[in-house]
């Protein structure tokens, strides 16, 4: 797909590109999917949602945020294939019961949230946390619940030049937990290599 186009910022930023890529790849949506997303901010999620999904429906708690995501979405209207609607409302009040997948681009009440997904038994469910401990946190929030499929760890450098030659400057980590609340899908049975706390990983035989 072509980039979206973000003529519209919001105080936090956009999720980058490359880290929507992994989103995305996570995420698996389909046409017949329901997307349900807990801080849209710029929209750049929703809008590349609404690009896979049938349905979009998108939670941002700050009214100036939640502008900007319909501005951004204004520019990409023809791009967009999903039936949208965007929530002023705090998570997990306002999600829907019918998601098919999840996505919080925040830690705010996330455990709630998480109880939202378990109790309504969301499919695919991704979360990015930038601070170590906050991934911690999340991390055992998932284990607890056993919705936990994966943590993913990446960092994206950018080259730039220096002194005729290409020198990089990196971007911030990224912690991005994965899971399932289905439950035909248990979280780490299916040979994922999922962290025991111990040192070493579930699913390889030990």
């Amino acid at each position: 797909m072509p980039p979206i186009a973000l003529p519209h910022d919001a105080k936090a930023g956009p999720t980058k590109p490359e880290v929507r890529a992994v989103v995305h790849s996570k995420l698996a949506l389909e046409d017949d999917d329901h997307f349900a997303e807990v801080g849209s901010c710029t929209g750049a999620i929703t809008i590349e949602a609404a690009q896979r999904a049938g349905r979009v429906t998108a939670l941002e708690r700050k009214p100036e945020r939640l502008e900007t995501t319909e501005k951004n979405l204004a520019a990409n209207a023809e791009s967009v294939r999903a039936d949208i609607e965007l929530r002023n409302e705090e998570a997990p009040a306002g999600l829907p019961d019918d998601a098919d997948a999840l996505f919080l681009g925040g830690s705010r009440n996330f455990e709630a949230v998480l109880d939202h997904a378990v109790e309504t038994q969301i499919d695919r469910i991704v979360m990015n946390v930038s601070r170590l401990e906050v991934a911690g946190k999340a991390t055992e929030a998932f284990r607890e619940r056993d919705i936990l499929a994966e943590v993913v760890q990446f960092q994206v450098s950018h080259g730039y030049e220096l002194a005729g030659a290409t020198s990089f400057n990196s971007d911030n980590p990224v912690y991005m937990l994965v899971g399932s609340a289905t439950p035909e899908s248990d979280a780490d049975s299916d040979g994922e290599n999922v962290a025991d706390g111990s040192g070493g990983t579930r699913g390889e035989g030990q």
